[in-house]
């Protein structure tokens, strides 16, 4: 068995989405295999529908427990989660109780496979947060069930792009504040808030700079920075000592600064890693970037979690265009993750799996 490969389970994630035929088509292609050694958790009937559909030649064997299978473009491992026949009613592009609960469930074995270390990570692929909410899952997003699952209060989404060449750091983007409405962003940036971002992104960037310590830039809130009060004072009674508190315990970091140009130096290079202040301040500027490569990797867990950074894209649902790139690259970033934390196991502890 080859275990430089580590073993990363892939959940399902929505049912009415392009999640499954994306896994169809990524299933028999190099790319998937080539780093790490994948394995499915999710309803059997879906999957094998979804190969079918894809015309893939790929078997499906079910394993009780990860890593009783070893996978290959041919060989496709399948933990059973929640295999109801009426998941096969589930109707396409629609927003679905039993599609929310059974992403729900898949997201959950998962989880427990890598507590329990049976698999050294996982990737995600894209629910619905409505259909969540409609299977009575308070939560609303795969960030917010992983940090309950794992009981951990400090925790980030990061979205990565990596470089094409594989040559350097790449370009993460952190965000203070996520799945919350903007009026209510105002309240929950604190200097407190921002140093814990900016210490979240000193240690997520790690695996990608080759122990060279990050390089942050923090985004400031409003325009221009504030133009020193002109435009509000959010970033000299906020960012700012939260930045100095960052900056006291030895990070790199550098801000508050006007975001509509702290994205250019990230992408020329100056920061390995930018803070931004709520979802979409740095959600559009790195899929705008790529969007078909981009990665969500969920810090501060004690398990390594990846996912593709698109949504379930209900419009494209059956017409053969969705593309597998970031699933590729979620499981090639999951891997790299595995691969650090097992270097570096004294800092990880139980976390870093043999």
């Amino acid at each position: 068995m080859d275990t430089d490969r580590p073993r990363i389970a892939v959940t399902l994630g929505d049912l009415a989405g392009i999640g499954p035929e994306i896994l169809a088509t990524a299933w028999s292609r190099p790319e998937l295999h080539a780093q790490a050694r994948p394995c499915v958790i999710g309803p059997p009937s879906v999957i094998a529908r979804a190969l079918e559909q894809a015309g893939s030649t790929a078997r499906m064997v079910l394993e009780s427990t990860p890593g009783t299978v070893e996978p290959s473009s041919m060989v496709m491992p399948v933990v059973a989660v929640g295999d109801d026949p009426g998941l096969l009613s589930v109707a396409p592009g629609t927003v679905d109780p039993r599609s929310g609960e059974s992403a729900y469930r898949s997201l959950l074995r998962a989880t427990e496979a890598a507590l329990a270390r049976q698999v050294d990570g996982i990737s995600t692929l894209p629910l619905n947060k409505e259909a969540l909410r409609a299977a009575g899952i308070e939560e609303p997003g795969h960030t917010e069930i992983l940090a309950r699952l794992c009981g951990v209060e400090r925790f980030a989404m990061m979205l990565y792009l990596g470089p094409p060449t594989g040559s350097e750091a790449g370009l993460g983007v952190i965000h203070v504040t996520l799945h919350v409405p903007l009026r209510r962003v105002f309240e929950l940036i604190t200097p407190e808030a921002v140093a814990e971002a900016i210490g979240l992104a000193d240690q997520g960037m790690r695996p990608f700079t080759a122990d060279r310590a990050p390089r942050i830039g923090v985004a400031a809130l409003n325009p221009h920075a504030g133009e020193h009060g002109l435009f509000g004072d959010e970033e000299a009674r906020w960012i700012a000592p939260g930045v100095e508190l960052a900056s006291r315990s030895g990070i790199d970091v550098t801000g508050p600064i006007a975001a509509d140009t702290l994205f250019r130096q990230g992408v020329e290079g100056r920061f390995d890693a930018i803070v931004a202040m709520f979802h979409d301040q740095g959600h559009i500027a790195l899929k705008t970037l790529d969007f078909d490569r981009a990665v969500n990797i969920t810090l501060g867990l004690p398990i390594i979690r990846t996912s593709v950074a698109h949504g379930t894209a209900y419009d494209i649902v059956g017409t053969g265009s969705a593309r597998p790139d970031s699933l590729f690259e979620a499981v090639r970033v999951a891997a790299l993750m595995v691969r650090y934390r097992r270097r570096h196991s004294a800092l990880f502890g139980a976390q870093a799996h043999s």
